[in-house]
């Protein structure tokens, strides 16, 4: 029996090392390997698993010592979870950036572990990069661009963008996709699928697997270049009417499924107050026509902006008429949005029932709120309302259009425009009254009033 283990145990070790041989010789990263990729996944889910079950086990429901508790695991798991993501890169960083967006959903330990994602996507080499524009454009770089910064302008989990400039002199940005993101995404998503029903198994009240569908369908689109173009396209046709909104031109004889170009445009980030200042941009103008831009998406056009991070939008001076302009970068994936009345009534009881019974429009809608706010608070515009007051404009322009597709009736159709007018002139009038509270011309009359004698 000794002799077996001994030539089993031998026979192993040859294939184990040839193997590794093999491998090493011909200059594969192992962390392209699915069972590798698999392997540190299920590891890590082990891991957290185990932490839940033991740590919370012996301690009392609902004493402050159990929610103490509770936190440092979410906190330890959260973490875990985090360096899975950095470790195996591409679907599971996008996977983890979008926990990290969810601050209304998931708790705060997880989504303020996970932000840090945005900044540790991965970056693909100049080799890499040359390799993807030889095979999709079937020209060397050098053909194509007089000048091509190997330093990116940024990295996701999806691709890199790089500043380039044509032959014409135009400058460009072209954004290139990390080659073994479409190799790997599809294994990927089948290894999270398996190992979400393990954790649904073992802890009966969490399913996400709503995780899993969403990727299903959005990553074939996000990988998708081309889908991306015609989407900007798209949206910079709906929304022409606002002057201050610029999307990026795109460069279609240079673009393919894993390339994009399109015009470089500069700017800074929309949350970088700093940077307003220093270039004289009123901060309530931008809050106000951000405000104007996404309720315009959401409630007039159903066609909705799904990555509404401060990254993607950028501000800046227009050189030509020096007004000020938004940029609205990365058209990826977008999802039609229909507003439904009885959105109240789905259950918030508990998390993850929540996320798999709300419609995912409802989650990005929550999420783009949460980018108005967030960018209101930084901006310091919350006062003003501008986010809420274009929304309210929006929305009651859906309403009476809604109800307009309904009706032929002319004294119907009068009716609801009168309606519509009446509305509209409610909101203009509120947004006049919180204007003159807090002008100087309010200020000074409150100044005058308080100094009056006073008198029975």
């Amino acid at each position: 029996m000794a002799v077996r283990l001994l030539k089993v145990s031998s026979v192993a070790t040859a294939v184990f090392a040839s193997s590794g041989f093999y491998l090493y010789s011909k200059n594969v990263d192992f962390n392209d390997l699915s069972i590798i990729r698999f392997g540190r996944a299920a590891a890590t889910t082990a891991v957290i698993s185990y932490d839940y079950l033991t740590t919370l086990r012996d301690v009392q429901y609902g004493t402050e010592e159990y929610w103490a508790v509770k936190s440092k695991v979410h906190r330890r798991s959260a973490e875990r979870l985090r360096d899975l993501c950095c470790a195996n890169r591409g679907t599971f960083i996008k996977v983890g950036q979008h926990l990290g967006s969810l601050d209304y959903l998931l708790p705060e330990e997880y989504t303020s572990t996970l932000k840090v994602l945005h900044s540790r996507a991965p970056q693909s080499s100049m080799e890499e990069i040359r390799q993807v524009i030889r095979e999709d454009l079937g020209q060397e770089l050098s053909d194509l661009f007089i000048q091509f910064e190997e330093k990116p302008q940024g990295a996701a989990s999806l691709a890199q963008v790089h500043k380039a400039v044509l032959p014409d002199g135009r400058t460009v940005a072209v954004k290139v996709q990390h080659p073994k993101v479409q190799r790997q995404s599809s294994k990927d998503i089948v290894v999270m699928e398996f190992l979400l029903q393990v954790v649904h198994w073992l802890f009966p009240d969490v399913a996400f697997m709503w995780l899993v569908e969403e990727a299903k369908k959005n990553m074939p689109l996000e990988l998708d270049f081309l889908n991306e173009g015609r989407n900007a396209e798209k949206i910079a046709d709906m929304l022409k009417q606002f002057m201050f909104l610029k999307i990026p031109k795109i460069h279609w004889d240079l673009s393919t499924k894993r390339i994009l170009t399109m015009d470089f445009a500069e700017g800074g980030q929309v949350n970088d107050r700093e940077y307003m200042r220093k270039h004289g941009i009123n901060v309530n103008e931008i809050s106000r026509n951000l405000g104007k831009i996404y309720s315009e998406m959401i409630f007039v056009n159903g066609f909705v902006h799904c990555d509404p991070h401060p990254g993607n939008v950028l501000v800046r001076k227009c050189p030509e008429s020096n007004k000020t302009e938004i940029v609205l970068l990365d058209h990826g994936l977008y999802q039609d949005v229909e507003i439904r009345t009885n959105a109240a009534l789905y259950s918030v009881q508990q998390i993850s029932e929540l996320l798999n019974r709300v419609p995912r429009q409802m989650l990005l809608l929550l999420k783009t709120n949460d980018l108005l706010r967030g960018i209101e608070t930084i901006l310091q515009t919350r006062a003003s309302s501008s986010s809420f007051i274009n929304m309210s404009r929006c929305c009651t322009r859906a309403i009476a259009r809604h109800k307009r597709s309904k009706t032929k009736s002319r004294t119907r159709l009068l009716q609801i425009s009168l309606c519509e007018l009446w509305s509209l002139c409610q909101i203009d009038l509120y947004e006049l009254m919180l204007w003159l509270r807090s002008s100087a011309l309010a200020r000074w009359v409150r100044y005058l009033l308080n100094c009056l004698p006073y008198t029975n």
